[in-house]
């Protein structure tokens, strides 16, 4: 009946589709879910797009995929600027010069530099081997102590000197006032949430919902000469090679009778002892108003909690040390012996993908497919 049957209706699965049907193909698309756009799925709460599956927001050095994304939505000019709370002080994320002169009391960015030279090398650091080493060396101890390591800690449920060096690589240092989160040519949010941007890539494109793909995959299968699979690879095999890792996270949503909580779409709370890793308002992803300009009168805040991750949760964080890329080589190995899956996505590829790296990755697929 289909040229191509998609599991997922999430980004890669979305523009697979929509390639696929400007291609001329027939396309259905399947999830198990009760709703379209994965986790990029934003739902009205008074009037306010809350981002239910964590906060996402959207960046990309790609013109490509910016200008593809532009044709399925209006992007408003969001940037991103968190805030670290460590026990009531307030500092900048990014860390950069209202981060060091909260923390020291510099006030140039030579007198900054100088003194994360002196903490680094307080510290003995010459080749940073851990995560705890490489922060330490790109901006001191003090900064390491108060706004790194109760957070990473929490967020990754072990040691900082126990995790590898590359995840805070990714962390932006400026000896600027930039308070520009990502170091990205585009940037914003999709006026109207994200579920409204998937909404018109799947126009007129089949789509069932609350569908177990896994449950009975030959009769899917049958459905379709080829199948684009984005969901867990290790599941795909019923985990017969063993369990690949995630870290999760549980989210405490709720309603507030005020207009404003925390005066920012992000603040990390970076203490140890504080359980959640931060709150999220989802207003201000918006602009506290809503698409006619009207301001808000409540809010919407997010409480999140990350976890390791058991069966029955939502895996988000591929865990990718030694253990786990070994095992995912090993389904890998399965999955490329396919003549019909494709494996795309997060969870099929078992890779931390930025939303335009799903993207790009889906439009290449869809091309080779031609």
């Amino acid at each position: 009946m289909y040229d191509y049957l998609i599991v997922g209706a999430g980004l890669y699965g979305a523009v697979c589709a929509r390639e696929l049907t400007d291609q001329g193909k027939r396309v259905l698309v399947i999830d198990k879910r009760p709703q379209i756009a994965g986790n990029v799925y934003t739902e009205q709460i008074e009037g306010i797009n809350v981002h239910i599956y964590g906060a996402h927001i959207f960046h990309t050095n790609n013109a490509e995929v910016w200008n593809y994304v532009n044709r399925f939505a209006v992007f408003n000019r969001f940037t991103n600027s968190p805030v670290a709370n460590y026990k009531g002080e307030l500092y900048s994320l990014p860390f950069n010069m209202y981060t060091f002169n909260k923390m020291w009391g510099v006030v140039t960015p030579e007198e900054a530099a100088e003194k994360i030279k002196a903490q680094r090398e307080a510290a003995g650091i010459t080749e940073p081997k851990n995560l705890e080493e490489q922060a330490i060396s790109l901006v001191g101890t003090d900064i390491y102590e108060k706004l790194i390591k109760g957070y990473t800690q929490k967020q990754w449920g072990r040691p900082c000197d126990q995790l590898p060096a590359f995840i805070i690589k990714r962390l932006p240092v400026r000896l600027t006032f930039d308070n520009n989160y990502f170091n990205a040519l585009y940037q914003g949010i999709p006026v109207g949430g994200y579920t409204k941007m998937v909404a018109r890539m799947l126009e007129g494109i089949e789509v069932r919902l609350n569908e177990d793909y896994l449950a009975d995959r030959a009769a899917w299968n049958k459905m379709a000469k080829q199948v684009i699979y984005t969901g867990p690879i290790d599941a795909f095999y019923g985990f017969s090679l063993g369990t690949l890792e995630y870290r999760s996270v549980r989210f405490e949503t709720e309603v507030l009778d005020k207009p404003n909580f925390q005066g920012n779409a992000a603040v990390n709370y970076t203490d140890a002892e504080t359980p959640w890793t931060r709150i999220i308002e989802h207003k201000w992803f918006e602009f506290g108003r809503d698409e006619e300009g009207n301001d808000l009168p409540k809010t919407v805040i997010s409480r999140e909690y990350s976890s390791e991750w058991k069966p029955g949760d939502e895996p988000y964080y591929p865990v990718n040390d030694e253990k786990n890329g070994n095992l995912y080589a090993q389904y890998k190995a399965l999955a490329d012996q396919e003549e019909n899956v494709i494996f795309g996505g997060r969870l099929g590829e078992y890779k931390y993908y930025d939303m335009d790296q799903v993207i790009a990755q889906a439009l290449v697929q869809a091309k080779d497919l031609r």
